[in-house]
């Protein structure tokens, strides 16, 4: 689905963030991407996106590589990539239903998003998702009277309701509670097995990703230093992506009970939503 090519990245100031990267991510894989602050881990989402423009190397989703696209062909390929942001980047004044529909103005285009002019498909969606993260009561609430747990499920419908093929999620709990952390991650792992999602999340909680995700990739130095299963992440790779430490307390344990929340979770989320087979969504952004 996704796949990096000798991805490297050197800022004007000489500061490499990214060396020579490989990476292939299949489709419905959930991957967290961990390592210390400096290693390069929000440089390698944004290269995808080219946000941040890499220095070399090539990137692929499915056949396409978006290393090469021109600027107008790039905009149309982010239609295909969702971005969930660590600080929301929601538009404070605008409603949580309008905060979800600007993820279709690779669709609609920037008039017609302006003047609120959405098809009626493209509303009904936003409606479902909504329903889908729990926020189905909040549509007409402004995004600044929201929690943080709320606002990030904004983030997520948003970025959903593009139909994307792959999500690049940048640090979602960062500025959530321990519980609420919780609740986003098995969000998101739950929305990209229903909708056979591609998922980079760069995140610093090591128990949460062992947690939730199906694969860990470590980065150190812009190198990748660890690339396997969540139950390989012992104590000396912990040291190889971070240095020496005491990590037995950071170490998830087979009896650590990662759906403690989960009663919760249904409290807040509402139940499941539809799968991609059952209904196909309907947008992109």
């Amino acid at each position: 689905m996704l796949r990096l090519e000798g991805l490297h990245k050197r800022y004007p100031t000489g500061d490499v963030a990214l060396q020579s990267v490989d990476l292939e991510v299949p489709e419905g894989q959930v991957m967290a991407l961990i390592g210390p602050s400096g290693a390069g881990k929000s440089t390698l989402i944004r290269c995808i996106n080219r946000l941040v423009e890499p220095t070399a190397g090539r990137v692929f989703i499915g056949d396409e590589e978006v290393s090469a696209l021109s600027k107008r062909r790039l905009r149309r390929a982010r239609r295909r990539m969702g971005m969930i942001f660590q600080e929301y980047a929601l538009v404070e004044r605008l409603t949580v239903m309008e905060n979800v529909l600007s993820g279709r103005l690779g669709y609609v285009g920037f008039w017609r998003s302006w003047a609120r002019r959405f098809p009626q498909s493209d509303v009904d969606e936003a409606f479902r998702l909504l329903a889908r993260v729990g926020l189905d009561e909040m549509v007409d609430k402004r995004a600044d009277e929201l929690s943080g747990g709320q606002r990030q499920r904004v983030g997520i419908a948003r970025a959903l309701i593009q139909d994307p093929a792959l999500l690049l999620v940048d640090e979602p709990t960062a500025s959530l509670d321990p519980k609420t952390s919780r609740q986003i991650m098995r969000l998101i792992r739950e929305l990209c097995q229903e909708r056979r999602l591609a998922a980079i999340i760069n995140i610093h909680d090591v128990a949460l990703a062992q947690m939730f995700a199906q694969r860990i990739v470590g980065l150190r130095l812009g190198e990748i230093v660890y690339d396997g299963p969540t139950d390989g992440l012992d104590a000396a790779v912990l040291t190889e992506i971070y240095g020496e430490e005491d990590w037995q307390a950071t170490i998830r344990k087979d009896d650590d009970d990662a759906e403690t929340a989960d009663d919760d979770d249904q409290a807040v989320t509402g139940p499941r939503g539809p799968t991609l087979d059952e209904e196909r969504m309907a947008g992109i952004g």
